[in-house]
């Protein structure tokens, strides 16, 4: 006879997932078959009492979190779904729903997904036809939810960064991360190859009381990945409290911003406040020496640059942005609001656009937009992954900018003194009004174009008005 047990087929291969274990290791952990909780993850065996023991004591998880998104609230989602009405003309029961649901979770999972995807692409095109140009604030996109939580602090959160300056010097005193992990939490660090890792570059198996590294990361990431690691244990509260106060509406949005000020904690830890504000004074904002002393890489120290605004301790504030050598955008902060930190960065007369030609090499550039506001530049490519033949290496650009006014405290002031013509730049195309522009990609909001039976202009676009 079977025993009795409930069924959280779609929680437990998310848990395991988010736990970046294999349906082996999980066997293992729990001493059951590979089979068995392929089985429990199709909801065709329950969950026992005995397996939900084992969980909670293998991977110390609370059991009442399991029971988020139980059947109930899967049916009632699929039921709100299905009264959209795009399915207006399909009659699909209860009966019908529930049997989908015990039946074919996974699929259920995918239809919620695919649904969920296309109302915020509903909501994305309303937006644009009503000619938004703040298209990427809708709160269905978590990206978006969670650039504005970080803006609207300036990127800083003083009570972790004296938490986090604390902490540092209880690891400087057991000899760094490792040590402190040992002493601390009985933890012990593996570093172990690619293949081992599938696919993580970080995981906590707590049952065996190991953190394992992907042995292809260069120092500087290891220290950071296990400094966010620690931040994740010992700041857990604190982050959530902070996350709580964003009120955001999704999710997802809540699981990016933990993952955020995680990773706040984890630059506060490596580069400690105090110390981080006296070198970056010391050495007027260069940004590779500051990194070779702190033994962290150009992007850690140009993102930890962006925190500076401790009451008190106030430093530069500056906007930093990365994007890919397709102008795609990936990381975007803001200490300063400044004004194309929603949505600029796209403009190709930026040097951003252009470091790509010469790798890890320091462009500066004095920017003017069109309202006659100008800011410093300095732009240089920063590269992930590799560490070993084979293993993938990605390529991106990042740009630190300040007001024109800051310029003269950083180093790279005294090559690119102020008389240099500063380049006029847009926050966008679209919402860029410079005529003469030949590098715009489309028109700008509100601007007639003119016809060219008669007359074409040296620029893409030429305007009627």
């Amino acid at each position: 006879m079977e025993k009795l047990g409930i069924y959280l087929g779609p929680r437990l291969r998310r848990l395991r997932k988010d736990l970046g274990l294999t349906q082996a290791h999980m066997a293992a952990d729990l001493d059951v078959s590979p089979s068995y909780i392929a089985l429990m993850e199709r909801n065709q065996r329950p969950v026992t009492a005995e397996v939900l023991l084992r969980l909670a004591k293998a991977y110390k998880i609370d059991l009442s979190s399991l029971a988020e998104e139980s059947g109930s609230d899967l049916i009632a989602r699929l039921q709100a779904a299905m009264k959209d009405p795009i399915f207006a003309e399909i009659d699909v029961s209860p009966l019908e729903l529930a049997d989908v649901l015990s039946s074919f979770p996974g699929f259920t999972e995918a239809m919620l997904r695919l649904y969920t995807a296309y109302k915020e692409e509903q909501f994305a095109l309303a937006d644009q036809r009503q000619g938004s140009a703040d298209w990427g604030t809708d709160a269905s996109d978590p990206v978006a939810a969670v650039r504005g939580f970080l803006a609207a602090r300036r990127n800083c959160f003083p009570g972790l960064d004296v938490a986090a300056e604390k902490l540092s010097t209880a690891i400087a005193e057991a000899g760094g991360l490792p040590g402190y992990f040992r002493q601390r939490h009985n933890l012990h660090v593996r570093r172990l190859p690619g293949e081992v890792m599938t696919g993580s570059v970080r995981r906590l198996d707590r049952h065996r009381r190991e953190i394992l590294l992907d042995d292809s990361l260069d120092a500087a990431s290891q220290n950071f990945q296990l400094a966010q690691q620690l931040a994740y244990i010992e700041f857990d509260g604190d982050i959530r409290k902070a996350v709580s106060e964003g009120n955001m509406l999704t999710e997802s949005a809540r699981r990016l911003a933990h993952r955020a000020i995680a990773a706040y904690c984890a630059g506060a830890i490596v580069m400690p406040y105090t110390a981080f504000a006296k070198a970056v004074e010391a050495r007027r904002y260069d940004v590779e020496a500051i990194a070779r002393q702190f033994g962290t890489s150009f992007e850690q120290t140009a993102h930890r640059l962006t925190t500076l605004q401790k009451p008190g301790q106030e430093r530069i504030p500056f906007f930093f942005i990365r994007v890919d050598a397709a102008g795609n955008v990936s990381k975007r902060l803001d200490s300063a609001n400044f004004p194309f930190a929603r949505h600029g960065g796209g403009c190709p007369l930026w040097t951003l656009h252009q470091v790509f030609t010469t790798p890890r090499t320091v462009v500066t550039q004095w920017l003017e937009l069109p309202d006659g506001q100008r800011f410093f530049s300095i732009a240089r490519t920063v590269s992930s992954g590799g560490g070993a033949f084979g293993v993938p290496r990605v390529t991106r650009a990042v740009a630190l900018v300040c007001e024109a006014g800051y310029a003269e405290r950083m180093v790279y002031y005294r090559h690119h003194v102020q008389p240099v013509t500063p380049t006029p730049i847009g926050i966008a195309c679209r919402l860029c009004h410079r005529t003469n522009c030949t590098s715009r990609s489309e028109p700008p909001i509100g601007r007639h174009i003119s016809p060219d039976d008669y007359r074409r202009t040296d620029t893409p676009f030429g305007f009627s008005d």
